[in-house]
């Protein structure tokens, strides 16, 4: 958070930690980005916003994605600030606040060009007009206006910019006076700076990891914060053609020692990379073989026995500086994205966090 706060200069820093902290664990990545420099922490929904409270964070938090029956009510009397995509939200928390004689703080999503949750255009006059009211009789406060880019080609980018930029201009036109404006997650920040604005949201990149096809993370200066390591629990020996694993994807070529890792697919090791990833043990980089199952997969050490015991440290992935295969590499290997590597990693695995 330090490194990406100095390299935007925004006067505001957003930590997202929806989803546990894209797997990581959100109320100690949510601690570690304020301590390094965010202002801002956002989630998806309520419930995330309250757990972070209940933990004792008091920071300011944002949660913009809501369920038809979300209680508005929680998040208003716990000073969670409120994403909002459509009049009937707005006027939603209008009741709520009323009920609890208390102001709602929220910020309005613009829908411009992702075609997801945010007020379309032709409803900007509707929703400013009664947001501005409700903020006349003290029921919400619109702190800010918000939306999210699709990173679809700098041609999309830029249209949605100036869809974004005619919003803000109409919300201030309107009477709001949004003090936080934020566009830009964490590719755009790293490379649009005119879609910066007041805060930028670091999703991605807060963990190490690179959001673009063509920059690593050590391109970037970022450093991968999970590593996800294992233990052997069985090394045997088997002969020319043995099968491993379900459908017997592979077969021994020749003789052979093989270790068993006791992580699958229910703590999120992609069955999509089955065969196909690698994994490394004593310093070495030896092959996943066969298929990932639930609970565990298999590794081929090779012909030659290179010495591996019970209880050796497997690491799946971590910092590639370490000679460690990626997150980026399993999702590679998966046909999927880095960011759903690591954040499908589940609850029977343990967090163990290093400081200093």
């Amino acid at each position: 958070m330090a490194h990406l706060r100095q390299i935007v200069g925004t006067p505001h820093a957003m930590a997202v930690v929806k989803a546990n902290a894209y797997g990581h664990g959100a109320v100690p990545v949510a601690r570690a980005a304020l301590a390094g420099g965010a202002d801002w922490l956002g989630v998806a929904d309520i419930d995330e916003a309250l757990a972070l409270r209940d933990a004792g964070i008091d920071a300011p938090i944002l949660a913009w994605l809501h369920d038809p029956d979300s209680d508005f009510s929680a998040a208003i009397d716990d000073d969670v600030t409120l994403g909002l995509s459509s009049a009937l939200q707005v006027q939603r928390v209008a009741d709520a606040a009323a009920e609890l004689g208390q102001m709602a703080s929220v910020h309005l999503k613009l829908e411009t060009g992702l075609s997801r949750n945010g007020v379309h255009e032709n409803d900007w006059a509707e929703v400013f007009a009664r947001a501005a009211e409700l903020e006349q009789i003290g029921l919400l406060r619109v702190d800010g206006i918000m939306s999210h880019l699709a990173n679809a080609g700098a041609f999309e980018d830029q249209q949605a910019l100036e869809c974004f930029e005619r919003g803000v201009a109409a919300a201030r036109a309107a009477g709001l006076t949004p003090t936080l404006v934020h566009l830009a997650s964490s590719a755009a920040a790293l490379r649009l700076p005119v879609a910066r604005f007041s805060m930028v949201r670091f999703g991605i990149t807060l963990y190490g990891l690179s959001p673009f096809d063509d920059a690593t993370s050590a391109d970037l200066g970022l450093v991968p914060a999970m590593t996800l390591r294992g233990r052997v629990a069985l090394v045997r020996r088997v002969s020319e053609g043995a099968g491993v694993s379900y459908d017997y994807l592979w077969r021994a070529p020749e003789d052979s020692t093989l270790v068993l890792v006791p992580l699958g697919y229910a703590d999120g090791i992609p069955r999509q990379a089955s065969g196909a990833q690698v994994v490394q043990i004593n310093g070495g980089i030896f092959p996943v073989v066969g298929r990932v199952a639930m609970d565990q997969f298999v590794v081929n050490l090779g012909a030659d026995d290179p010495g591996v015991a019970v209880g050796d440290v497997v690491v799946l992935f971590g910092d590639p500086a370490t000679g460690a295969p990626s997150a980026t590499d399993w999702a590679d290997a998966s046909g999927t994205i880095n960011y759903e590597i690591v954040t499908r990693i589940g609850h029977r695995v343990t967090r163990r966090y290093l400081h200093g």
